[in-house]
C-alpha cells in the first residue's frame, strides 16, 4: 500500500493505524534515506545504526510535525543533523580529525574502498576533507540533486550560503583530484 505523504502525516496525527502506517513511511523513505547517511558515514554498520536512531526520532516526532517543510524535507533534516552528531561523537572518541583521510582507513573502510573504482575513491578521499556540513551540502547536491530551497529547509541555511558552501566544497574537491 503506497501513501502520500499527506497520507501518512494525516493517518499518524489522528492514531489511525499508527504502526501501519509508519512502516509504509519506513518502506517508502528507508532506502533514500540510508544512502544519504552512508554517503556522509561511509561505514555500513554505523549508517544503519544512525538510520535506527533517524527513525526513531521521526516515531518520536512525527506526531508533533507542523508541516512548516515537506515530509522528505524534515526527515533529511534529521538525518543530516543524525550524521553530523554520529561524526562529531566519532570524532571526539577517536581523538582524531575526521577530515583526515586516515580516519577513512582507520574506521575499517579498506574494504569499502576496495569496492570502488579509483575515480571513486579519490573522490570519497576528497569529501573526507570537507567540514562535516559543506560535506552535507556536497552530497544533498551532488548525489541526492536536491534544490537549494529543499537544502535550506533541511539544514536551515539560506540558499545564498548554500550555493557558497556547495562552490567552495567543489573548489576544494576539484584541489584535492589535482594535487592528488
Amino acid at each position: 500500500m503506497q501513501l502520500s505523504d499527506d497520507e501518512i502525516i494525516a493517518q499518524i496525527k489522528t492514531g489511525q493505524d499508527t504502526n501501519k502506517t509508519f512502516r509504509i513511511l519506513i518502506e517508502k523513505y528507508q532506502e533514500r534515506l540510508y544512502w544519504h547517511i552512508r554517503r556522509m558515514i561511509i561505514n555500513h554498520d554505523d549508517t544503519d545504526d544512525v538510520l535506527q536512531n533517524v527513525f526513531v526520532k521521526i516515531w518520536k516526532g512525527l506526531a508533533n510535525f507542523r508541516e512548516d517543510s515537506n515530509l522528505y524535507t524534515w526527515l533529511y533534516r534529521i538525518a543530516t543533523n543524525e550524521s553530523i552528531t554520529f561524526i562529531n561523537k566519532k570524532k571526539k572518541e577517536n581523538n582524531i580529525s575526521i577530515d583526515n583521510e586516515s580516519y577513512h582507513l582507520h574506521a575499517g573502510q579498506a574494504d569499502y574502498l576496495m569496492d570502488c573504482d579509483e575515480i571513486q575513491e579519490k573522490l570519497e578521499k576528497a569529501l573526507l576533507t570537507l567540514p562535516e556540513k559543506q560535506r552535507a551540502v556536497f552530497h544533498m547536491k551532488y548525489y541526492e540533486n536536491m534544490k537549494y530551497t529543499q537544502m535550506s529547509e533541511v539544514v536551515g541555511t539560506s540558499v545564498g550560503a548554500l550555493k557558497a558552501s556547495y562552490h567552495i566544497a567543489v573548489k576544494k574537491i576539484e584541489h584535492y583530484l589535482i594535487e592528488n
